[in-house]
């Protein structure tokens, strides 16, 4: 099982929308997936199509101790893609948790007793460098991390990868990059073109050659509860994100993908 932390502090760069249709990528090719959504805005669950979540455990439950994690996770409309929902009562997690011991690994501990039921998990980040992000990066082998082609995008940058430093240092010496993946990319634009190039300079391989363009179907498809890959299976931005899920599987050497 591999864990995979989609994280950027910055907002509005695509890291839901990239989490929320990677996961459906990956679930089209037969792939157990569980998504988890760790943003207190919850974005990633009304993209599944999942608005009443007060009716169920989430992920907030779980993290408190409050509910065994099996009765937090929901089947989606999509086979193969289960899903732990979030809520606003994630934003007071910092909180509730401040004088507990080992309060960074408790998503570790509910994701390792997952093991035998996933192949991957994804876990949505909110968009910031809190606890909450910092459990994500503990519990995970990797970090995806979705920019957007503009200058200020580069500014987090160096922040974020700061961060993964420091929990490699002390907290998760496993954690890897797994890549960066550019969003909302235009190629009519100069300054995309000039992001796109200082960015592979630096990084290199660590970049995907998968470009997720900007385009309407993208946009339009969470305001119907629905990844891209059904709200319009054939639309740009459904065939990069099947082209990025082929990358990620190629990249982690996994060949038990069914045909």
């Amino acid at each position: 099982m591999q864990v995979i932390a989609v994280a950027n502090q910055k907002g509005g760069v695509g890291k839901t929308t990239t989490a929320v249709n990677l996961a459906t990528a990956l679930a089209a090719v037969e792939q157990r997936i569980l998504l988890i959504d760790l943003d207190p805005q919850g974005n990633a669950s009304t993209g599944l199509g999942i608005y009443d979540r007060s009716h169920q455990p989430g992920i907030y439950e779980a993290l408190l101790e409050e509910k065994d994690i099996s009765s937090c996770v929901q089947k989606t409309q999509i086979p193969f893609l289960n899903l732990i929902t979030a809520s606003p009562d994630l934003a007071a997690f910092e909180h509730d948790l401040s004088q507990v011991n080992r309060k960074q690994f408790r998503l570790r501990d509910i994701i390792d007793s997952q093991q035998q039921n996933y192949d991957y998990v994804i876990v949505d980040c909110p968009p910031a460098l809190g606890l909450l992000t910092i459990n994500a990066l503990v519990a995970s082998h990797s970090v995806l991390i979705p920019l957007q082609c503009e200058f200020y995008a580069l500014e987090g940058l160096s922040q974020l990868l700061n961060t993964i430093e420091r929990i490699q240092s002390h907290l998760n010496p496993y954690l890897d990059m797994l890549g960066i993946v550019f969003t909302m990319y235009d190629a009519r634009s100069t300054l995309c073109d000039f992001v796109v190039q200082d960015v592979r300079k630096h990084f290199g391989s660590k970049v995907f050659r998968t470009m997720i363009p900007r385009n309407v179907k993208v946009s339009e498809a969470p305001s119907h509860g629905q990844p891209v890959l059904i709200y319009d299976v054939k639309s740009p931005g459904s065939l990069a994100y099947m082209n990025l899920a082929s990358e990620i599987i190629a990249k982690q050497g996994i060949t038990h993908v069914a045909a």
